[in-house]
């Protein structure tokens, strides 16, 4: 009898995988990778547990278990290790790190992402040619034209199944980076465009229709209502007000999600945000069930720690020569320093660090002044030999060089609201001097016994060129006092003086132009005197290369007041968000 029950279990099993009417499928996406392609951190100079490398070994697995796999990612590949920085720019000549990985672990589709649009034209048009899989993004649309620049979206067939795949990437573009690198193209609004291209998706009657975006995921009722934040919740409105979607894979906010929410039609939609830097992978597995219009979908959605899986040894030894040449790159000596350079003395006045790229945007730029932030939050640049990829410890992003016009009175305040993101208004020695984040009793939220900031650290502007203090004990608006240009000439609240800042910042990035200075972001184009061709990574490290040693030292032309006040509270919140004693 036991035998028998065996037999006919055995049989309706093979019945359920052969099946015509049973298809299954699983959905790998990656996000936000941002050059951790190897496993080896180029910056740090150590090994690491998660990249690109140690994903192939989770992807290898998933193929080896599943007869239908697809492969997709959601951008963000060109910036942030200097791996990537130096195919970008350094090597143009050998196939690109980020097409040999992507095309040796076969990728179905990519959506372009906002800081591989910060590469500029030269990069991503070469990537379009090297990939073996299309690019996405529907409302990416070349202005001549008005067609998208990148394919709109893509078919893939795989286990009698077609698949549709649809890449959007966030509009909030121009905001950030000059028209240079993204000459030719605009970017549209999401849903707009999602709801343009859901008929033509559609009319290739698909099985499953895909939403692959680089934008964030912010499920909050208020992004779900017209005025949402396109840059972090583009993703919501899709997901909500345009029907036709199964799964949407969402991106660029490095956050992680996987949830369920039921459209304008009553329809479920899966929503996976994978993370960054390949920590995790996003998977959904589906089933259809059933022929004709309306098979009987089971979708399910997973989001996996690549963490512990291994890297990938056939993988590692493929781009074993690619590592060897771009460690060679990274420490190459550019100048010897003759102290530690941190950033964290940043946070409470005058920093050595942040000094070094104020005084590089004035010598290149020409400018009168400067603003510039701690782009790192927490790094260390030791006493001794610097290297090429210490510098990217010290700036971190790919930005260009602008000139901008300023009168006085916008440049007070412009400083008012970069310091009203930073620092609290003081009743007394006692109080907090740096606005943390808080929980609901208002007190500093900890993780592992140290408190997160309010805002982000690349937002904290300070100021070089003039002489000021920044009075705590004021309100937000009244505490900057602009006492003269450094060396004592006389500033003018009406008169015109340019100013250096990064492109991020000079396309309105931060908010400190339009909020703080009150320079709208069609005001602020006409504004903009000049910008540099390369990125001011470039000018840092050549600037560096002509000196054989470096000094490193604050100037001191600004400070917080009251003295007392700051030197009682530093040292508490110094602890607060280090974990260490001043």
């Amino acid at each position: 009898m036991k035998n028998k029950i065996y037999l006919l279990s055995l049989i309706l099993l093979l019945f359920a995988c052969t099946n015509p009417d049973v298809r299954k499928i699983s959905i790998l996406e990656t996000t936000d990778i941002h050059g951790a392609v190897l496993a080896y951190d180029f910056i740090e100079k150590t090994s690491i547990s998660a990249s690109l490398a140690s994903a192939a070994s989770y992807i290898k697995k998933v193929r080896g278990n599943n007869d239908a796999v697809i492969l997709l990612d959601n951008g963000d590949n060109l910036q942030g290790q200097p791996v990537v920085y130096y195919y970008n720019f350094i090597d143009t000549l050998s196939p690109h790190i980020n097409a040999e990985v992507m095309n040796y672990l076969k990728y179905d589709a990519a959506t372009v992402g906002n800081h591989d649009i910060e590469a500029g034209h030269k990069v991503y048009d070469r990537l379009v040619k090297e990939y073996d899989f299309p690019l996405l993004a529907a409302n990416a649309v070349e202005i001549k034209t008005g067609d998208p620049y990148f394919k709109p979206y893509t078919i893939i067939e795989r286990n009698n199944l077609r698949i549709a795949v649809m890449g959007l990437i966030t509009p909030a573009i121009p905001s950030w980076l000059p028209y240079e690198l993204y000459s030719g193209i605009e970017f549209r609004d999401m849903e707009k465009t999602a709801k343009k291209w859901m008929p033509v998706i559609k009319a290739e009657k698909p099985d499953l229709i895909i939403g692959l975006f680089h934008s964030g995921w912010d499920n909050s009722e208020n992004r779900k209502r017209d005025g949402y934040d396109p840059d972090n919740s583009g993703s919501v409105a899709v997901a909500f007000n345009v029907p036709g979607f199964d799964i949407i894979f969402t991106g660029h906010d490095h956050r992680t999600a996987n949830e369920t929410i039921i459209n304008t039609e009553g329809d479920p939609v899966l929503i996976l945000n994978g993370g960054s830097r390949a920590e995790n992978i996003a998977r959904a597995d589906v089933i259809l069930t059933g022929s004709g219009r309306k098979p009987v979908k089971k979708i399910t959605g997973e989001i996996v720690d690549v963490d512990q899986y291994r890297p990938d040894r056939k993988y590692s030894d493929r781009f074993r020569k690619q590592e060897n040449v771009v460690k060679e790159y990274v420490d190459k000596v550019i100048t010897i320093s003759k102290r530690d350079i941190s950033s964290r003395d940043a946070f409470f006045g005058p920093s050595a660090f942040v000094e070094m790229i104020h005084s590089v945007q004035l010598a290149v730029s020409g400018a009168d002044i400067s603003f510039a932030a701690p782009l790192s939050f927490d790094v260390k640049i030791s006493k001794g030999p610097v290297t090429v990829g210490d510098m990217f410890k010290l700036y971190r992003f790919e930005n260009m060089l602008y000139t901008v016009s300023m009168t006085g009175e916008e440049i007070r305040k412009y400083l008012e609201f970069s310091y009203s993101q930073w620092l609290n208004t003081m009743t007394g020695p006692s109080d907090r001097l740096i606005k943390f984040r808080k929980d609901d009793n208002n007190n500093p939220v900890l993780t592992n016994g140290r408190a997160w900031l309010s805002n982000q650290a690349y937002n904290f502007d300070s100021a070089s060129g003039i002489e000021y203090t920044v009075d705590v004990s004021k309100p937000e608006g009244s505490r900057i006092k602009i006492i003269s240009l450094t060396g004592g000439g006389h500033f003018n609240p009406g008169a015109r003086y340019m100013v250096a800042v990064n492109s991020h910042r000079g396309n309105g990035g931060g908010g400190h132009f339009a909020k703080g200075a009150g320079i709208g972001s069609s005001q602020l184009k006409s504004r903009i005197i000049s910008s540099t061709d390369k990125d001011l990574r470039y000018y840092i490290l050549k600037d560096l290369e002509k000196r054989k040693e470096v000094d490193p030292l604050p100037i001191y032309n600004w400070k917080i007041v009251p003295d007392a006040w700051v030197k009682k509270a530093a040292p508490a919140d110094y602890k607060l968000l280090f974990g260490e004693t001043m």
